[in-house]
């Protein structure tokens, strides 16, 4: 397939609406293995009531990126989502290098995601059978599904993952009913909510570990170019998502602290993990709802594998198509229209990374899922930060029919608290780890988000001076904007993007 403005490879058309965005969006976010493991880790590790509204304050941070976000995806469609962005907001150099960040991160929590996968359906195959197998062994027979699904068509993908999606909203729905109906003290209380609850010492640590359960909500512009309508099919899934995931998470923590009680929620974590979400569910529902919701506690990290999975391989694609990567990577499959190479590649890296762990004799859990998730916050959250600028610069030279809220002063606010996040994030960087604070590890995961970018950055500038065509060609290959000048690229017609 060839785009209609370069004769590049492109993605098959007209094959994703704003369910199915909402469904990739979400389920990489997954909302059982947020409840489960991300809220009772919070807590053990805390021990602040608060987390509810944590969620809370975060989606209206994330619905402030998302105002410019959405606004400049009706100009900008390309799977290089925030890449593109930056090309066309900042300067090419940038976005080589937030491409870069982006590569690092998705990479970094899907890979990190087989380790949590792996890890607990050995623990569930041992409990349950007496089976035991390595969870390396188990995390490649996942790696295998889900190199087979990434290969298929996109809206076969999103089909999947809308099954896996709506039988996790609805076991954590049971979770919350039970668990408000089941209080400590035996009233429900607002504690939960309360900002004297979250504004203590350890704030920063509960942000540190929210914001990451929020990662994936802003993939919605790497699809764009397989939407049915890239002018409002993005937007509309995005701000769905946020909305969704911040109400249901709040719901959800607050649930838990409600059942177990303010006083005994740190203990009670600490010693239980995820089986304050399934301990719960077995004694007033049964064993039967109890197993069911921890299989689709594993169905939930299987839906974020594919869901990253999908990320990480539309980047590459945008990258090889536009030369900035090698432009094998751009192939697509002919049957599926999907980035076929990417897939690949992506399924390659995993595969090494699984192994490395797994001969290291490493704790998939608090080493590889625990690691590479922390370093994925960090670089999702700083690449916000330089889109939300990027949107600013976008519109600054630019007539557009968006007002000045979407223009500027969103994006602009926007900016500044997610700078302020990635600050607080590396700071409390230790707390994600889980590591002594005086322990190397608190910087060097950050670092190689900054090593990543600056590696981009320089990268970019080579090609400015070694292949001008490509350097002009960057961030533009599925926008319409390549011949055009910024004042008349507003007025681009896109239709031919449908």
């Amino acid at each position: 397939m060839s785009s209609p403005h370069t004769g590049a490879p492109r993605l098959a058309r007209r094959r994703l609406g704003v369910i199915h965005l909402f469904f990739f969006t979400v389920a990489a976010s997954a909302p059982l293995t947020v409840l489960g493991g991300g809220v009772t880790t919070t807590y053990a590790v805390t021990g602040i009531a608060g987390v509810p509204l944590s969620f809370l304050l975060l989606g209206v941070a994330l619905g402030l990126f998302s105002v410019g976000y959405a606004a400049m995806s009706r100009y900008v469609a390309n799977a290089g989502a925030f890449y593109s962005y930056l090309a066309n907001g900042l300067g090419r150099e940038t976005a080589v290098g937030g491409s870069f960040v982006a590569l690092i991160s998705y990479n970094a929590i899907q890979i990190g995601l087989y380790g949590l996968f792996g890890a607990s359906i050995k623990q569930f195959v041992i409990d349950k059978t007496g089976f035991d197998m390595p969870w390396w062994a188990w995390a490649l027979c996942c790696l295998v599904l889900v190199a087979v699904l990434g290969a298929a068509r996109v809206d076969l993908n999103a089909r999947v993952l809308a099954v896996f999606l709506t039988l996790e909203v609805i076991a954590v729905t049971i979770y919350d009913i039970v668990a408000f109906a089941h209080p400590a003290g035996d009233s429900v209380t607002a504690d939960g909510l309360s900002p004297g609850k979250l504004f203590v010492h350890g704030l920063g640590a509960v942000f540190a570990f929210s914001v990451a359960a929020f990662i994936g909500f802003e993939s919605g512009a790497i699809y764009s170019e397989e939407c049915l309508d890239p002018k409002r099919t993005v937007a509309r899934a995005t701000y769905w998502a946020i909305t969704f995931t911040a109400v249901f998470y709040a719901l959800s923590a607050w649930a838990m602290a409600t059942n177990v009680g303010t006083k005994n929620l740190q203990p009670a974590a600490i010693q239980a993990g995820p089986g304050l979400v399934f301990g719960l569910l077995d004694e007033h529902v049964g064993r039967t709802v109890s197993d069911l919701a921890n299989v689709l506690f594993l169905t939930s990290v299987l839906a974020a594998l594919l869901s990253f999975h999908n990320s990480v391989a539309r980047y590459l694609f945008a990258l090889g198509r536009e030369r900035v990567l090698p432009k094998g990577l751009a192939r697509v499959g002919v049957r599926t229209g999907g980035p076929l190479v990417g897939s690949l590649v992506q399924t390659t890296l995993a595969l090494i990374v699984v192994v490395i762990f797994a001969i290291s004799h490493a704790d998939p859990i608090l080493k590889l899922f625990t690691w590479f998730s922390g370093m994925s916050a960090v670089g999702v959250i700083l690449l916000m930060a330089g889109t939300s600028a990027a949107v600013v610069g976008f519109f600054r030279k630019r007539t557009a029919d968006e007002n000045v809220w979407q223009r500027a002063i969103a994006p602009g606010l926007a900016t500044v608290v997610l700078l302020a996040l990635v600050v607080l994030l590396v700071v409390n960087f230790d707390s994600l780890l889980g590591t002594d604070p005086n322990s190397p590890l608190r910087w060097l995961f950050p670092a190689l988000v900054l090593a990543a970018a600056v590696i981009g950055i320089i990268w970019g500038a080579v090609i400015r001076r070694t292949r001008p065509d490509v350097y002009d060609g960057i961030g533009r290959s599925a926008t319409g904007f390549q011949d055009v000048e910024p004042e008349e690229s507003a007025a681009l017609d896109l239709s031919t993007l449908r």
